[in-house]
């Protein structure tokens, strides 16, 4: 289901939620994720045509150290205006090279 946050970000701020209960992205079913991501391109899509925005953003966090406050599965569709002073989650820089390999190779390995 969708709804509008009540703290809302940006005008048109909602909220993506399943109906089953899943705590995080590691509970959620690969099914029901598949339901929400659905849910989210519908629910941008709206907001385009409705609200016109510059941009939208899709955000997801998992576990406190990612800012989770609420311990149920959900997705924030944001649309986002030139000029709006929301910041980004992150200063990104570039990695060197050989942490980028690292990683990777930790990744791969678990597969």
């Amino acid at each position: 289901m969708a709804f509008l946050d009540i703290a809302p970000a940006s005008e048109g701020h909602t909220l993506v939620v399943p109906r089953e209960h899943a705590r995080d992205i590691w509970e959620i079913s690969e099914a029901t994720h598949g339901h929400v991501a659905r849910m989210v391109h519908r629910v941008a899509a709206l907001l385009n045509t409705a609200l016109a925005p510059d941009g939208v953003n899709i955000v997801h966090s998992t576990g406190e150290a990612a800012s989770q406050e609420v311990f149920h599965f959900h997705a924030h569709v944001v649309p986002r205006r030139h000029g709006d002073n929301l910041h980004p989650m992150w200063n990104s820089r570039p990695a060197p090279g050989q942490d980028l390999e690292q990683v990777l190779a930790r990744v791969t390995a678990v597969r």
